[in-house]
């Protein structure tokens, strides 16, 4: 039997699931494969109005979503309120882009006479990849787990969803499931369109099983290499499209630090603290310049974070493991130089609670290397201080690459600009400038992947491009009308096209 806990108190409670049988996952994964033909034979108008119903299923049962959301996580009403409006968002954004129908990258080429001689007719589009696996994180219950972008890219691709709960909020994930039946009935979506396993085992027979086709994950690198393990003992691996790990490495020019001294530091604070710091695109290291300007920045990020309360963590393996990486982190040459407060905060919880410090680490950049660049999921960073530039661009060499890079930089300091360019644009998949990393906008332009160990693939996982994970190019030769998807017919379907190398908008 499965149990749910309290983060804040650290209480456990048994609850009414189990862990999915082998039996079961077959039978799961089964129902998937059989409804993926008629998902994606039903077309894109039947998707996007399912997308819809899953958009206002969960604006209807928002606060209950809520509710159990926070007894399991401790994230807060308002920071979950939000993520479950930015849940539904993202399946509304996904419903008006397959209608918009330009993510099928639809082409023809007529038959005709070539340079090469008589060519056949050819025809080409992004078809559905087949069943997904979808993994939820156990930071984001709404946005990256069981409602999250996954789950909506790959409706809109056409790819039925089996999604492996994560294990710190089942009972949250069995609701959203709930949520996501209710909207598949209120269209009538074909059964298996949606399913859901428990446990570990049951996640790794997922990825194993011959249904399923691709794998989305966010979480750990252990994890991951798990599941690629299982993976690879396929007959046929599938692709795994994994957001891993991401430092997010933030650079303060010494014009901004001496310009935004107080405005930094407090929406630096606010970045690495956020949401107790368990954000994957939490900036971990900040660059700050030597001298009176950087002293005095740094100077109000330690009295910011010594006045800070205890946060609490999402569960007792976060906790533990944000005690042994920040031991290691000093260890390694980055002595605490501020902490917050451990007692918990009146009210908030109890002793017994996965509660920890805000804290503030320091070092050089000269000292930076892979040991203190370890990602510590939890409210701390570290400040790494420089003396030139070519300081922060070497360490950039030595660290590994993320999500994102920040430059905090002023109008004046154009060249130093174009200096840091070519290192933070090799060093991330997601440049920012004069902001934080934290937030991420669901949009068409999005990018959020980078490179290694960021993510394994040049895909986003968020904004509309995130569909590509789950479609594969189909071609058609010489085939008559009526065995081509409407898409590829000669009649105007109303999506974009490209026609014989022109392309062609809808009239």
């Amino acid at each position: 039997m499965l149990t749910t806990t309290d983060p804040r108190s650290g209480v456990s409670a048994a609850t009414d699931l189990e862990p999915t049988t082998d039996e079961g996952v077959d039978e799961i994964a089964r129902w998937a494969a059989a409804a993926a033909h008629e998902l994606q034979a039903r077309g894109r108008e039947f998707r996007a109005q399912l997308l819809d119903a899953m958009a206002a299923a969960v604006l209807e049962a928002r606060d209950e979503l809520v509710a159990v959301a926070d007894s399991e996580t401790g994230l807060g009403v308002a920071r979950l309120t939000g993520e479950a409006g930015r849940s539904a968002f993202q399946f509304q954004l996904f419903a008006e882009a397959v209608r918009e129908g330009s993510f099928v990258e639809a082409a023809i080429d007529h038959a005709g006479d070539t340079p090469l001689g008589p060519g056949p007719d050819v025809r080409r589009m992004l078809v559905s990849i087949g069943p997904v696996a979808v993994f939820g994180s156990s930071n984001f219950p709404f946005a990256f787990s069981v409602l999250g972008g996954d789950t909506a890219s790959a409706i809109a691709a056409g790819s039925p969803v089996v999604v492996k709960a994560h294990g710190s909020h089942p009972l949250t994930s069995k609701l959203s499931f709930e949520v996501l039946q209710r909207a598949a009935a209120a269209v009538g979506a074909p059964r298996g369109t949606f399913g859901i396993v428990y446990g570990q085992r049951a996640g790794v027979a997922l990825v194993k099983h011959p249904s399923i086709k691709a794998a989305g994950f966010t979480g750990s690198l252990g994890a991951a290499s798990a599941l690629q393990a299982a993976i690879d003992e396929r007959p046929d691996p599938i692709p795994f499209f994994g957001e891993l790990s991401s430092i997010n490495p933030l650079v303060i020019t010494p014009g901004a630090a001496a310009a935004r001294t107080s405005e930094i530091a407090s929406g630096l604070f606010t970045s690495f603290t956020g949401s107790a710091g368990q954000l994957c695109t939490k900036p971990g290291i900040a660059f700050v310049p030597s001298g009176e300007t950087g002293d005095a920045l740094v100077e109000q990020l330690k009295g910011l974070t010594r006045e800070a309360g205890a946060q609490v963590l999402l569960n007792d393996r976060i906790r533990d493991s944000f005690g042994e990486i920040s031991a290691r982190l000093e260890a390694g040459g980055a002595p605490v130089a501020a902490q917050g407060s451990a007692e918990v905060p009146s009210g908030a919880g109890s002793a017994d609670g996965f509660f920890v410090p805000p804290t503030l680490l320091e070092t050089t950049a000269g000292a930076l290397d892979e040991t203190l660049a370890e990602e510590c999921f939890g409210p701390l960073v570290v400040v790494a201080r420089y003396t030139e530039l070519e300081e922060v661009q070497e360490a950039f060499g030595r660290i590994p690459k993320s999500l994102t890079a920040t430059l905090h930089v002023e109008d004046d300091e154009s060249d130093l600009v174009s200096s840091l360019a070519p290192t933070l644009e090799a060093s991330a998949g997601r440049i920012v400038f004069n902001g934080f990393p934290t937030g991420v906008r669901v949009t068409w332009a999005q990018q959020h992947g980078g490179p290694w160990p960021s993510t394994n693939s040049q895909h986003t996982s968020v904004g509309v491009t995130a569909v590509r994970r789950f479609l594969r190019p189909l071609a058609w030769q010489n085939a008559p009308q009526s065995a081509l998807p409407v898409e590829l017919r000669d009649a105007d379907p109303g999506i974009p096209r490209r026609i014989d190398g022109v392309l062609v908008l809808p009239a």
